[in-house]
């Protein structure tokens, strides 16, 4: 993973020689290999050479494709989307400036280009002929009142404080636009690759385009049926460059189905012709009945977030307790078949900042007794964990289990997904939180969105305070230089491993049913389910 640098350039390109779509096909208990390799599209130094046609669209096209999702977005505002689900809708709808492509690489997107011009103006350049939904071309006025609704109060993301550091846009001409920011942000093109999609700026001044989205995607927003399903129909009109990839459906349902069990079902009575999450002890049923399963490494972890306000868990001693309690690689092995590593912090494989030397928590009971009692906790002490309905109950199951051989007695809340991400519930001001969360987040190719919302003690769902680590991740946010960055990533990665702020699990990988009717979706590593085929 890499970042930009002074002077460096993401360029348009189609793609060709970094992805084979010989490779774009679902395996039974396969990896999928679309995303192998690294692109060569990605931010690096100088301007890619724009040689070679646009992909042509795609011509696969399948009547109506049904998905299974684990959850419904509470509201199709892209600025207040969290979650991979809810993403997989808006990513549909809408497009960003640049995305994750083949490898983990930021790649253009709505830009033909974006260039760090000096450390604190980014010049975005936008492809020319996009248009919106509606018919509203896309130009650079588009840029400005997208970042202004992410930064509304009465918007309410929670990640309006990353957006804050632009703190200006120049129109250069019509395509061309600088954003001017208040201090170095490295980590920004990770950002906007989530949250800055392109908004029409007629459509939005004068209509609820969040009841009714409009934006430049492969897919066109059609009905919502809240509880059950949001309909969408694919864009004619859409670009036959994007690195995104063409729709391979005139119809796309994506239904919000949050039992796992169901979900299969509904696979294999060909309800549904792609699914979320098949649990591992479902990937043979599913083969025998002729469809697949695609089991993606996502760029993602496990964790369970431990709170440094609270006692018991403002003492160290015991957040290394519960890090030496927890057996996490037979955790992995009993219930998720071998699908991950355990991890010594947050960083990720693939990730800027993982450190493949660095050493995890060995499962070490005995010691994590130890340190209880030499805290001041020999009989161990009652706590809570909230979890949310989408995750496995299995896992967490395990997790309490072998805090209680320490001595750790510990309650489950099950919680809906917009309760847990409540900064209700993230802070602690609501009394009925609990302190432990387990959380799955992605993508981390850059980790920065987890560490400033999570880590930082001026985050938005932080409740972490850590000199040490503070110093460490303010010194990592502002460094320019990619390798630089890197190794000051790692640097923080051992602080954060010695003094842990979670319970630090594995990573992730994503297992998605497919049936033969899908079979030409390209996955992508950011995790999110878009029904598109990258040629």
């Amino acid at each position: 993973m890499t970042s930009l640098m002074k002077g460096c350039t993401v360029t348009k390109g189609t793609g060709s020689g970094n992805f084979d779509p010989s490779t774009a096909r679902l395996n039974r208990r396969g990896l999928l290999t679309a995303a192998a390799g690294c692109s060569a599209l990605a931010f690096g130094l100088g301007r890619i050479p724009l040689s070679g046609s646009a992909a042509s669209a795609y011509q696969g096209i399948t009547q109506t494709l049904v998905i299974d999702l684990a959850t419904e977005p509470a509201k199709l505002d892209p600025a207040t989307i969290y979650d991979v689900d809810g993403w997989s809708v808006i990513h549909s709808i809408y497009d960003s400036l640049v995305q994750y492509g083949p490898g983990g690489e930021l790649e253009p997107l709505l830009a033909e280009s974006f260039t760090l011009v000096d450390p604190l103006t980014y010049r975005v350049k936008l492809r020319e002929g996009i248009t919106f939904h509606t018919g509203e071309p896309l130009d650079g006025s588009a840029i400005a009142p997208s970042i202004a609704h992410i930064l509304d109060e009465e918007t309410g993301s929670q990640v309006a404080g990353n957006f804050s550091v632009i703190i200006d846009t120049i129109t250069v001409d019509e395509m061309t636009v600088d954003l001017k920011l208040s201090a170095p942000a490295p980590w920004l093109p990770a950002q906007i690759a989530a949250w800055l999609v392109m908004l029409p700026p007629s459509y939005i001044s004068e209509n609820d385009f969040i009841a009714a989205p409009v934006g430049t995607g492969p897919y066109r927003f059609d009905s919502a049926s809240p509880g059950d399903r949001i309909a969408l129909a694919a864009n004619d009109e859409y670009f036959a460059a994007s690195p995104k990839g063409q729709p391979i459906a005139a119809r796309v349902d994506y239904r919000f189905v949050p039992d796992a069990t169901t979900r299969v079902a509904d696979l294999l009575s060909d309800t549904a012709q792609m699914v979320r999450g098949v649990p591992v002890d479902q990937i043979r049923a599913v083969e025998q009945e002729g469809d697949q399963v695609a089991q993606i490494p996502v760029s993602g972890c496990a964790f369970v977030r431990v709170p440094t306000d609270v006692s018991p868990y403002s003492d160290v001693r015991v957040r290394q307790a519960v890090n030496y309690a927890i057996d996490v690689q037979s955790i992995v092995d009993a219930l998720l078949a071998g699908d991950g590593r355990r991890l010594p912090n947050l960083f990720v494989p693939n990730g800027l900042g993982y450190d493949p030397g660095l050493e995890p928590y060995p499962y070490d009971p005995e010691k994590a007794r130890f340190l209880l009692a030499e805290a001041g906790y020999p009989d161990g002490f009652d706590t809570a964990i909230d979890m949310t309905v989408t995750e496995r109950p299995d896992l967490v199951d395990a997790i309490v289990a072998q805090l209680g051989e320490a001595g750790i007695r510990t309650t489950v809340n099950v919680l809906e997904l917009a309760l847990f991400n409540s900064s209700d519930y993230w802070l602690g001001t609501d009394p009925a939180a609990a302190p432990l969360r387990f959380v799955t987040w992605r993508p981390l190719f850059d980790p920065h969105t987890l560490l400033s919302l999570v880590i930082s003690n001026t985050g938005f769902l932080s409740r972490h305070d850590n000199p040490t680590i503070q110093t460490l991740l303010d010194d990592f946010s502002m460094e320019p230089d990619p390798e630089t960055r890197a190794g000051k990533g790692r640097a923080l990665g051992v602080a954060m491993r010695d003094e842990p702020a979670a319970i630090y699990l594995y990573n992730l990988t994503s297992n998605i049913g497919v049936s033969d009717r899908a079979s030409d979706w390209t996955p992508r590593e950011d995790d999110y389910l878009i029904a598109t085929h990258r040629a």
